[in-house]
């Protein structure tokens, strides 16, 4: 019985599967998702405080999770909780917040650039704390992705760099924490199913995160504030599509990969949240299809 996981778990750490087409299929339509998140949280602090509508955020999450947590009750090893309980706090309930603060003093373009440091947090963590191997090939094409994300920011003041750029700090808090939830999954849940590792993970944090929000003024904002049902809608898509659902097939992209090459969607999601804000007004410059270019020079470079 124990034969088996620690065959996986040898796996995760000297074996570094090559992605298929399929892989890059998911990496894209992840990107599509994400890099449209940032709109939307944009949208949602026009009626809601960031507090609001980053525990909204969780709790659609975890009430949608719920039924199937229910089901796959005995099917989760609860041995695991405490992985189980960094994936929540990390890949999801930190960064809900992180964001949403940030989102209230930076451009949605920023913050979607911004993300891209993920895959760099991803490959050192994963070297220093979780004893994986990489090669050269694949920190030169983080260093090339990171060159475009910079060029964007420093160079290009329409992307949303006018903003206050130390709230930019808590966009990188939160890659942190993606980072740390990607390894953790590829580490010690490759072997779980992914709908299980989002039941569990989603289901312990978003719980609190709903007691929290009806201790704010939310139920009166929704009943009296102009636009707060619309607003709403754009949350409750964030959670369920570019949560519930993205987060599932993520967590399976870490499982059918590596960390390191799943968090590479973290490069894809600059150019969908840019487009975002050239479609909300924000003009694309050189700047812009410069640092787009060298950021999909580095997803090339770390898939060989």
């Amino acid at each position: 019985m124990n034969a088996t996981p620690t065959k996986t778990k040898t796996q995760a750490v000297e074996i570094d599967p090559a992605p298929d087409w399929k892989s890059w299929a998911v990496l894209l339509a992840l990107s599509l998702i994400w890099g449209s998140s940032y709109i939307l949280i944009k949208k949602g602090l026009e009626v809601y405080s960031s507090n609001q509508l980053a525990t909204l955020r969780l709790s659609i999450s975890a009430l949608a999770f719920l039924p199937i947590l229910i089901y796959r009750f005995r099917r989760v090893d609860w041995s695991r909780w405490k992985p189980l309980l960094v994936v929540g706090l990390t890949g999801t309930a930190i960064p809900a917040f992180m964001f949403a603060i940030a989102q209230m003093h930076i451009s949605s373009s920023v913050a979607g650039v911004l993300n891209s440091l993920t895959p760099l947090f991803t490959l050192l963590l994963g070297i220093l704390l979780f004893g994986s191997s990489t090669r050269w090939a694949k920190v030169v094409g983080v260093m090339v992705g990171l060159a475009g994300a910079a060029m964007l920011i420093l160079f290009g003041k329409e992307a949303g760099a006018q903003g206050n750029p130390w709230f930019g700090l808590l966009v990188i808090v939160g890659t942190i924490c993606y980072a740390t939830s990607s390894n953790v999954v590829g580490t010690y849940l490759r072997d779980m199913s992914a709908v299980t590792i989002s039941a569990a993970a989603f289901v312990m944090v978003g719980l609190p995160a709903l007691g929290f929000l009806l201790s704010t003024d939310f139920v009166e904002v929704l009943g009296h504030e102009d636009g707060a049902w619309l607003a709403l809608g754009y949350v409750a898509i964030l959670a369920l599509v570019g949560t519930v659902l993205a987060s599932i097939i993520f967590f399976k992209l870490v499982q059918w990969t590596t960390p390191v090459f799943a968090s590479m969607i973290s490069y894809l999601v600059p150019i969908v949240a840019v487009s975002w804000g050239a479609f909300d007004g924000e003009p694309i410059t050189m700047i812009h299809l410069a640092g787009m270019g060298l950021i999909l020079s580095g997803v090339y470079l770390v898939k060989n």
